[in-house]
């Protein structure tokens, strides 16, 4: 029997892999941030675990930047030096890439980088760079994780609809790679004991933004017609909202960010022949059914 550890296990892409690796008949510690806060410290006492899926994070675009990389850069460090004889499986980002330019089919080599928009971004990206040297360790990179439970992307998409009208920044036609939570949890079990290394994970084939918010609406149920912003003038738009806003110390963000921007606007798909061959990863498609019971 399979031991496992899973960090962020009361969230989105951790509880998924909680649920996924009990049905499977692992034995399975999860832990949330109740039971462990990973930027104070490593866990007293750990259980013996084979292996280690680490899906906590502090996931956002605005914020405490201090926390942000507390948990994520301090908190993986303190995860690893928990479990040093484990498997690592770390949950890391997308973001990793450079989000001033199209990521076009990027190689995992394409990351990191020296420029980010967001703490997060640059966090993710130093967490990578501190488990450079620990062996037996695996590095996944989604893409936009969709799904039962998402709290992002959906909420995201659904609270920027104004009446009828949903407006994004570009023509729509900028290609993506999704990832659906169901083909992260697969790729994240099948890491446990696959070969070690950095892995883009998402959908089988990437999707044109526009065409995927249209099934998406539809799926909901919603009949929302689709507007669109020049780039240029919202990415100008954006920097001086943000700027105003921190300015202003607000706790919220502006409707709309370069960091949002950088992720809608511009495409971004991933090469995933890597963990097609190493992992033995045969994801499904993008697709949004049951999207109205999220």
């Amino acid at each position: 029997m399979t031991r496992l550890a899973v960090t962020g296990a009361t969230g989105f892409i951790g509880g998924a892999v909680h649920r996924a690796a009990r049905a499977l008949g692992w034995e399975v510690h999860g832990y949330g941030s109740r039971d462990w806060d990973i930027a104070a410290g490593p866990l007293a006492d750990p259980p013996e675990v084979d292996a280690v899926v680490h899906a906590a994070a502090a996931v956002t675009d605005w914020g405490d930047d201090h926390h942000t990389r507390r948990v994520c850069v301090d908190g993986t460090r303190h995860v690893a030096r928990t479990f040093p004889h484990a498997r690592l499986v770390h949950i890391s980002s997308a973001s990793v890439y450079d989000p001033f330019a199209p990521t076009v089919h990027a190689p995992e080599t394409a990351a990191p980088v020296t420029r980010y928009l967001t703490a997060y971004g640059a966090a993710k990206a130093d967490a990578e760079r501190a488990l450079a040297d620990r062996p037996d360790t695996v590095v996944l990179r989604p893409h936009a994780v969709y799904g039962p439970g998402d709290p992002t992307l959906l909420p995201r998409v659904l609270g920027a609809i104004r009446g009828r009208t949903l407006v994004i920044v570009g023509d729509g036609q900028a290609r993506h790679s999704l990832t659906s939570v169901d083909n992260l949890v697969a790729a994240a079990l099948s890491a446990c004991t696959g070969t070690p290394g950095i892995y883009n994970i998402a959908d089988a084939h990437p999707v044109v933004l526009q065409d995927a918010l249209h099934d998406l609406l539809r799926e909901r149920g919603l009949d929302v017609r689709i507007r669109h912003l020049p780039l240029r003038a919202a990415w100008h738009a954006a920097g001086l909202a943000e700027r105003a806003w921190r300015a202003l110390g607000a706790a919220r963000p502006p409707r709309l960010t370069r960091y949002a921007i950088s992720h809608l606007g511009y495409e971004r798909t991933l090469d995933i022949t890597a963990a097609r061959t190493a992992l033995g990863y045969s994801p499904t498609a993008t697709s949004f059914a049951g999207a109205a019971d999220w």
